[in-house]
Parts: C-alpha cells; sequence; structure tokens
C-alpha cells in the first residue's frame, strides 16, 4: 500500500490531472550525451530547446549510468536490473535468452494500456536486442529504424584533400547525403508526424537521437556557433600519473577513422594531436547543438497531458585525463543529463531554431536535484509518476527467475520532498580483458573478460560533494558473474570536493585507508545483493 500513496501524493503535488486522463509519455534517449548543456552550466554549449524544457521541469545534477556503453547501459535502464544481472557486459546476448525473461519499461506500459512506440535507437540494436528490438514483448508498433541510417559508415566527410573519407569530424551539406537527410533528421520527422495524429489511447514514445555519437556527422551550418578558435581543450588533459593501467580506454573507436589515425596519436597513451582534439570537441559541441534543435521541432508538438523525460545513455570522455569515448569509470563517462518535465507544462512550448532565430535566450533558472540517482531507476520512477501499479523491488537470490522487479529506486518522490532521507550512493561497472591496455580493453567480449571495475560514487550526510572510488578486481563472467575480491588489479580514490575533475588519486595515501575501507564494504554489499 506505501507505495501507491506515494504515487498518489507525487501526481497530486506535482502535477493534478484529472484521474481519467492518463499522462503520455515521451522518453528522449541521446546516444553518448555528456551533460554539455545549458542547463547543466556549461558556458560552451549552445542547447536552448533542451534548456527550455528544463525551465519546464526538474534536472538531476548526478545522474549515473550503469556502464558506460550503450548495449549494456540500455539493457539496464529498459530492464531495470544491472549489468551482473542482465550479463550483458559487451553486445553479444540478448537477454531473455542469456539471463532471464525480465519485462521492460515498454512492455509494463503496454501491459498496462499503453501504445507503445520506438523509433530510432531506443534498444542497442542487433542481437542484445534479439534483431527485432525486442519484438514482440516491448512495442505496440513496428520500431522505426531511419533508411539514412544504413549510410552511417559512408565515406562522406569532405577531408582537407578534397576527397570523401570515413572520419570522426564530419559536417556536411545535407541535400547532398544519400537520401538527401540524415537519420535523425528522418527519426524527428517521424516522431513529428506520429504526434500529430489523433491518439484513442495513451501513447508511450520513445526516441532514440544518435547524435553526439560518433562520426560527428551533422548539417555542416551548426559549426557556426562553435567556431574552432573558441574551443577549449581540457585542463586536466594530461594521463593522471596515479591512475592504475587497468583503468584505461585506448579509444580504439576513434583511432580507427581516417583523421585520427593520419594524426597517429600513440599506443595506447596518445596523446592526441591537439588541433585534432580541438576538431574532435568542435564536432561533439556542434553535434549536440544540431541534436538540441530536433529535440525542440518534437517537444513543440506535445501537449499539456504529457510528460517527458530526456537522458543521455552514457557521458563521454573530451580529452579529460587524456582520454576520448566512453568505455570507463570516470565521473566523464557514468554522469548524464537527466531532465524530467511533468504534465501541465509542454503545452506552450515552442521550437527554437538557432540558424534563423537571433534572439538571445537567457537559460531560465530551473529546479535542480542535487540527489545521487541511477538510471537503473527510471523504470520504478516513471511507472510512479504515471500512477500505474508500483514496480517491486528484486530479492537478490530470486532476481535471475523474476519477470518483474526493479534493482533500482524510485526517484519520484525527490520531485516532492529533495534529498529526504535519500541515500546518496550510485554503482557502475566496466570490465577489462588485461591489465595494460590491448586492442579490446574499450570492449572486451564476455568470454574474454577478465577483471571488473566497480565503482561507486557515494556522498555521506553532511559532505558537499562526495567521493568517487573504483576497484578493479579479477572477474569470471561465465557461467555466472564472479567478482574475485581477493585479486585486487588496481584502485582509485577521488575526493570530489577537491578534486571535480578526478585528478589525483588518492588510493594509496594513509591518510584515507578509511574512506578505501568504506568503499570496499559498499562494493561488497553491491556484489553481494
Amino acid at each position: 500500500g506505501m507505495l501507491i500513496l506515494i504515487t498518489v501524493c507525487v501526481c497530486t503535488l506535482l502535477h493534478p490531472w484529472p484521474s481519467q486522463a492518463a499522462p503520455n509519455i515521451v522518453i528522449l534517449i541521446i546516444d553518448d550525451l555528456k551533460p554539455v548543456l545549458g542547463c547543466y552550466g556549461d558556458k560552451a554549449a549552445l542547447t536552448p530547446n533542451i534548456d527550455s524544457l528544463a525551465g519546464r521541469g526538474v534536472v538531476f545534477n548526478h545522474a549515473y549510468v550503469q556502464q558506460a556503453v550503450c548495449g549494456p547501459s540500455r539493457t539496464s535502464f529498459l530492464t531495470s536490473r544491472r549489468p551482473d544481472t542482465t550479463r550483458l557486459y559487451d553486445f553479444g546476448s540478448y537477454w531473455r535468452n542469456h539471463a532471464g525473461n525480465f519485462t521492460t519499461l515498454p512492455q509494463y506500459f503496454k501491459e498496462n494500456g499503453y501504445r507503445t512506440v520506438s523509433m530510432g535507437k531506443v534498444f542497442h540494436p542487433g542481437i542484445s536486442s534479439n534483431h527485432s528490438d525486442d519484438q514482440p514483448y516491448s512495442w505496440t508498433d513496428p520500431p522505426y529504424h531511419p533508411p539514412a541510417q544504413e549510410y552511417k559508415n559512408s565515406l562522406v566527410c569532405l577531408g582537407t584533400d578534397g576527397k570523401l573519407h570515413k572520419n570522426v569530424f564530419c559536417p556536411v551539406n545535407v541535400s547532398s547525403q544519400p537520401l538527401q537527410s540524415l537519420p535523425d533528421i528522418q527519426t524527428a520527422e517521424k516522431a513529428v508526424q506520429f504526434l500529430q495524429e489523433p491518439h484513442e489511447q495513451p501513447f508511450l514514445l520513445a526516441v532514440g537521437l544518435h547524435k553526439p555519437h560518433i562520426p560527428h556527422k551533422f548539417p555542416a551550418e551548426y559549426l557556426n556557433y562553435h567556431p574552432i578558435d573558441s574551443i577549449k581543450l581540457a585542463a586536466n588533459g594530461a594521463r593522471p600519473p596515479k591512475l592504475p593501467s587497468i583503468a584505461w580506454n585506448p579509444y580504439k573507436s576513434l583511432r580507427e577513422r581516417e583523421d585520427v589515425a593520419s594524426s597517429q596519436p600513440a599506443w595506447p597513451w596518445g596523446p592526441m594531436d591537439k588541433d585534432m582534439a580541438r576538431l574532435i570537441k568542435q564536432g561533439y559541441y556542434s553535434a549536440t547543438t544540431y541534436m538540441d534543435s530536433l529535440v525542440g521541432r518534437m517537444v513543440q508538438q506535445l501537449d499539456n497531458n504529457t510528460m517527458l523525460v530526456l537522458l543521455g545513455d552514457h557521458g563521454w570522455s573530451l580529452g579529460e585525463h587524456g582520454e576520448w569515448c566512453k568505455m570507463s569509470n570516470f565521473e566523464e563517462a557514468v554522469r548524464v543529463p537527466l531532465i524530467f518535465v511533468p504534465p501541465g507544462k509542454l503545452g506552450s512550448f515552442s521550437h527554437i531554431d538557432v540558424t534563423t532565430d537571433t534572439l538571445d535566450h537567457p537559460y531560465t533558472p530551473t529546479k535542480h536535484i542535487d540527489s545521487f540517482v541511477s538510471l537503473v531507476s527510471l523504470f520504478p520512477s516513471l511507472v510512479d509518476l504515471a500512477g500505474l501499479p508500483g514496480v517491486a523491488a528484486c530479492k537478490p537470490e530470486t532476481s535471475q527467475a523474476t519477470q518483474l522487479c526493479t534493482e533500482g529506486r524510485s526517484w519520484a518522490r525527490l520531485l516532492v520532498e529533495p534529498g529526504s532521507g535519500w541515500p546518496d550512493v550510485a554503482f557502475s561497472q566496466y570490465p577489462r580483458p588485461s591489465i595494460y591496455p590491448r586492442y579490446d580493453s574499450d570492449l572486451p567480449k564476455e568470454r574474454d573478460i577478465r577483471y571488473m571495475g566497480y565503482s561507486v560514487r557515494w556522498r555521506q550526510k553532511g559532505e558537499k560533494s562526495g567521493w568517487r572510488c573504483t576497484v578493479w578486481m579479477g572477474f569470471k563472467a561465465r557461467p555466472k558473474p564472479e567478482p574475485d575480491m581477493t585479486d585486487i588489479a588496481g584502485i582509485e580514490l577521488y575526493d570530489h570536493q577537491h578534486d571535480k575533475g578526478e585528478n589525483n588519486n588518492l588510493a594509496k595515501d594513509k591518510a584515507h585507508l578509511g574512506k578505501i575501507q568504506q568503499c570496499m564494504d559498499l562494493i561488497t554489499k553491491y556484489i553481494q545483493t
């Protein structure tokens, strides 16, 4: 009964919609998006549409993914189970066959009277969603994939030599692209079309946009908003001297791009050539402004009976620590934007087109929630906010065999009473094949995983910023996950109060033995439960 009570009070306090009208739900999943948004205080970002959304809702300052790579992260937050339960650490298995027949977020809404619709990249495509986006379970309609995505790796990037290449930096003229479009433009158009139709039943629309995932292919005019001489390289651009070698991801997917390859970053530590680094960062910010505009075009179609959540599936290093891409346990890779807008706020939204609109859009101060939350908790939170029957917590010993339960913790009540008795702790993890970086360190296949880095971000009562601690330990993935805490391959400890950038690893500092012990206790408990 308790859960239902909370649900009701959250609903009435936040948005007293009439009980007969179930809210429509829109989930915007942005690939590889770290919080490079105006509403997160990034002065270099130009994201007026997402900032305008944020001004109507709440911004979570500390939202964390459970593994910083697309497939495992998406499978985790769409099933509300941790990677050790989904047993997906790479892209090589489908949870229903490999781990358990877990009910997904869209499936639960579908079973509760919603029409569920997927457009673009929602589940990770391929075997990890059974080559079908988890059909027939999750979606009412056949999932939509933009036809232009077939050309995602085509040679369309104009190089300085005037020839076409497979580059990471890839501003394009849209009209000269295959199909005269780009995948995210097609997805946004499809979503707009869907939203303009009359709807008989409440819907849950999940839209996955690809950018700012590499290659940074976007309409070239978006470069104008991020001129190359305005791009500042990361202040902490060097590899930290006390970083354990196992923590390093050698960013192989970037090295394979022709423009990065020709700049010849040394293997495995780099550094990246400074001019190349600037271009990657310029491309990332420009692609994000392009994506923001598409978000605005879709949101303009929403009415007041709609609630929205926007999130990134994991972060992305932009040269901090000399690192690039995701695939690590750094804050840069595991912290994501998470923005929730309740019903009653979206009907008046209008699209801001930076290419024609010269107005200055000062960022509206927004309600920020400072509690630490995890994306594994998205499913039970949306269920509570929509007023559906709550999802029970999984029991550790039976989670694998339970179809419907959550390994997260609904953050719905934080919207009403921020922080009250909420445990500020978030766990992430990342596998490695070896202690020293090798060709598959970024994304080892399940059978090659030998170590797991369990990372905990926590803050105790009275602390302002808290800590991050990562313990790299021996690990067997098969036949079932077996971490070995007696085989430690590296430890990282960062004091966020004095070291937000996670540059100074305090793990060997005798003064912090107590913190290391706390960290070990938290991780042990996480592994056991």
